[in-house]
């Protein structure tokens, strides 16, 4: 009665419905990204997403959550994550993090990028790119651990060995379970704490985000109760891909190669849903 929030185990046909609101997402993303540029509103980032979306028939699993007004968060420079999308328009050398989801026969996916726009302060491409190995370094984790909380572990590792200037990991907003709503159990951490977690097996779908900054990890909301930003003001980058562990092995249902490309470097070779 008062044990663990009940994990929803998938079956490869379910998963395989995933990978599609997977591919959907894909290419809203890659529009999103595409449009984020010098003098673009986030407003008008949004639209772009939201109409691959349309196209595609696919609906957003953002639009509404506890009432959020948009499709997609974009999250600019100190905002670390749930920026609402509106009248700031971007300038060179701004850092955002696009983050959005797609619903396929009410099967959910969910993936963030971060992008520089214009000319990029070379720290702020350290930022984006250790965030998004860090990604990928906990995905590994997922396809070789055995428990969830390898995956904060791996994130966390990584992150702390990387040369140069030490980078914040947020600790106050963490991964997810995934499948038929967007957050689902379990909580996937980005840290070291010691907890195993639940075991990682077949059927388990994750979303496997991890958010750096490159100071102090203390955050605020704003007063329109979504937008996270930095309390010393210093930028932020999210990564994010949508996880299936099935028992074959592992696929990233929102990376077009499954995630080959970045996890065979890593001792991982994907496997397609079956």
């Amino acid at each position: 009665m008062f044990g663990q929030p009940r994990i929803e185990y998938k079956t490869n046909e379910q998963m395989r419905i995933m990978r599609e609101a997977g591919l959907v997402l894909i290419s809203a993303l890659d529009a999103a990204v595409k449009a984020a540029d010098v003098g673009v509103s986030t407003r008008e980032i949004d639209a772009v997403f939201a109409r691959v979306l349309k196209e595609a028939g696919a609906t957003s699993n953002f639009l509404g959550y506890y009432d959020y007004p948009a499709t997609v968060c974009t999250s600019v420079n100190e905002e670390v994550v749930h920026g609402i999308p509106g009248d700031r328009v971007l300038q060179d050398g701004d850092i955002i993090s696009i983050d959005g989801g797609a619903v396929v026969n009410g099967w959910h996916s969910d993936s963030a990028r971060t992008v520089i726009v214009g000319t990029p302060d070379p720290e702020d491409q350290r930022l984006s790119d250790v965030t998004e190995n860090a990604m990928w370094h906990g995905i590994a984790a997922a396809a070789k651990g055995k428990f969830v909380g390898d995956i904060g572990d791996a994130v966390d590792d990584y992150v702390n060995s990387v040369p140069g200037k030490k980078l914040g990991i947020l600790e106050d907003y963490v991964g997810h379970g995934i499948g038929t709503e967007m957050h689902q159990a379990p909580d996937v951490l980005n840290y070291r704490t010691g907890h195993r977690g639940p075991k990682l097996r077949p059927g388990l779908c994750l979303a496997i985000e991890p958010m750096l900054v490159r100071g102090k990890i203390l955050t605020r909301t704003l007063d329109d109760d979504w937008t996270v930003v930095t309390e010393d003001g210093s930028r932020s980058s999210q990564w994010e891909h949508s996880v299936a562990i099935h028992e074959k092995g592992i696929w990233v249902l929102t990376a077009p190669d499954g995630g080959a490309s970045r996890l065979e470097p890593l001792g991982v070779t994907p496997v397609p849903i079956p």
